[in-house]
C-alpha cells in the first residue's frame, strides 16, 4: 500500500493517496465535489465518516497504481450570511481546474499521465467547460495547459445535471442542506442555480461544444435511483434523463441511492460501489497506452505547427531549416535529426524548446545576428 492522507484542504488539489515510491504513479484519479459540496463532505458517509478515496478505493486500485486526488472549488451557493456565497461561473471554476491541475502535475514530472475523473453534480458540468477550455488553446505561451485535455482518458458523472433540472428541485435541494439553519440566517447565490436550469443557455453551450469531444473519452453516467426525502415531497433532483442521457458507446447505470448519498459509499458492499471502483479499475487499467499513444501524436502535431509558423516568420525552401527539437522536460526522448539540409547554402540554425521559443540562426539573412522568435 501507499501514503493516505485525511488533511483534505478546502480549496484546490488535495493527494489523498500515493503509491509508492510516488514516481510509480501510472495514472491520476481526480473527485471534483458539486453543488455546496466539499472535497471531504461530499464523498463521507456519516455517522461511520468513512472518506472512500482514502478509507476504501486504495486497495481496490493498487495494482494500477493510480495517485488519488480530490479537488475543491467554491460551489457554496447558500450558506451562513456574512459568510459569503460564491459569484463565480462555471467557466471559472472549469479554467482555475485546469490551472490547479497542469500545476500540481508539472512540478511532480508527470504532466503526459493518464486522468481520470470522478465527478458529482455541478462537479460534471465543471469537469467537461474545463476539458472543452483545454481543449481550445492554441498560443504557444498557454499550450501547457492543453495537456488536460490531452490526459483526460474517462470521466464517471454521479447524478450530474446534463440537460439541467427543475429549479425548484435545486431549491428544495438546498433548503433540505440548509434545514438546521433559520431561513433568514441565509445568504443565496442564483449565479450558479441559474445555469443548472433545465435547457439554460450555459448547459446548452457545454452539452454543444463537449459533444464535439465526447469520442476522446470513456464515460459513465451514473443517475439517482432513489428520490430525496424533503419531508413534504419525495423528488429527484436530477432525472435520469438528464443524469444519464442515452448516446452511443457510453455506459450507464442507477445507483440504489439519492442524490447526496449516491457518491457517499460505507463499505465496499454500498450501493453502487462495486460499479464505480469496476470503472475506475478498468479506465486506470487501459488508459496509459492509449494516452501514450496519443501524446506521441501530440507532440508530432505540435512540431509541425510550429515549423509552418517559424516558416512564416523566415519563409523560403524548408530545406534551409536545421530544426533542432528540445525534448520535454518530464519525458526521456533524445533531440531529433535534422529535418533536411541545403548543402547549397549556410543552413539556418533553428532550435524549438518545449515552452514553444524558437531561436533562429540565418548566416545570410541575418547577417550572423541570431533572432528570437516565439511561434
Amino acid at each position: 500500500m501507499g501514503t493516505l492522507n485525511h488533511n483534505v484542504q478546502r480549496y484546490g488539489l488535495t493527494e489523498v493517496y500515493t503509491p509508492i515510491p510516488p514516481t510509480s504513479s501510472l495514472v491520476d484519479v481526480v473527485f471534483v465535489h458539486g453543488l455546496n459540496g466539499d472535497p471531504h463532505n461530499t464523498w463521507t458517509s456519516t455517522p461511520a465518516n468513512v472518506f472512500w478515496p482514502a478509507d476504501l478505493l486504495p486497495q481496490f486500485v493498487e495494482e494500477q497504481k493510480a495517485r488519488l486526488l480530490v479537488y475543491g472549488y467554491d460551489a457554496d451557493v447558500a450558506s451562513l450570511a456574512g459568510s459569503g456565497v460564491t459569484k463565480d461561473k462555471i467557466h471559472n471554476h472549469a479554467e482555475r481546474l485546469v490551472a490547479d491541475l497542469f500545476a500540481n502535475r508539472r512540478i511532480r514530472k508527470a504532466t503526459e499521465r493518464p486522468i481520470i475523473f470522478v465527478a458529482h453534480s455541478l462537479g460534471g458540468l465543471v469537469v467537461k467547460r474545463a476539458l472543452i477550455y483545454s481543449s481550445d488553446i492554441t498560443g504557444v505561451r498557454t499550450e501547457h495547459l492543453r495537456s488536460i485535455f490531452v490526459s483526460t482518458y474517462g470521466i464517471l458523472f454521479l447524478g450530474t445535471p446534463h440537460k439541467g433540472s427543475d429549479v425548484a428541485s435545486w431549491g428544495s435541494f438546498l433548503e433540505w442542506l440548509c434545514k438546521a439553519v433559520p431561513k433568514k440566517a441565509i445568504d443565496t447565490s442564483d449565479q450558479l442555480i441559474e445555469a443548472l436550469k433545465t435547457n439554460s443557455e450555459t448547459l446548452q453551450n457545454i452539452d454543444r461544444q463537449f459533444a464535439q469531444l465526447i469520442e476522446n473519452f470513456h464515460l459513465f453516467f451514473f443517475h439517482e435511483a432513489k428520490p430525496t426525502d424533503f419531508k413534504s415531497t419525495l423528488r429527484f433532483v436530477v432525472e435520469e434523463e438528464s443524469a444519464a442521457p442515452t448516446l452511443p458507446d457510453v455506459e450507464r447505470a442507477g445507483i440504489q441511492a439519492d442524490h447526496s448519498h449516491m457518491c457517499k459509499f460505507e463499505n465496499e458492499y454500498s450501493p453502487g460501489f462495486d460499479l464505480v471502483v469496476d470503472g475506475i479499475q478498468r479506465y486506470s487499467e487501459d488508459a496509459p497506452v492509449t494516452i501514450g499513444a496519443r501524446w506521441t501524436s501530440e507532440r508530432s502535431e505540435r512540431k509541425t505547427n510550429r515549423i509552418r509558423k517559424a516558416m512564416e516568420i523566415f519563409p523560403g525552401d524548408p530545406g534551409s531549416l536545421n530544426i533542432i527539437q528540445t525534448p520535454p522536460s518530464d519525458t526521456a526522448s533524445t533531440p531529433s535529426k535534422p529535418l533536411s539540409s541545403l548543402e547549397a547554402r549556410p543552413q539556418i540554425e533553428y532550435e524549438i524548446t518545449d515552452e514553444g521559443e524558437v531561436d533562429v540562426e540565418d548566416p545570410v539573412l541575418a547577417r550572423g545576428h541570431t533572432q528570437n522568435e516565439y511561434v
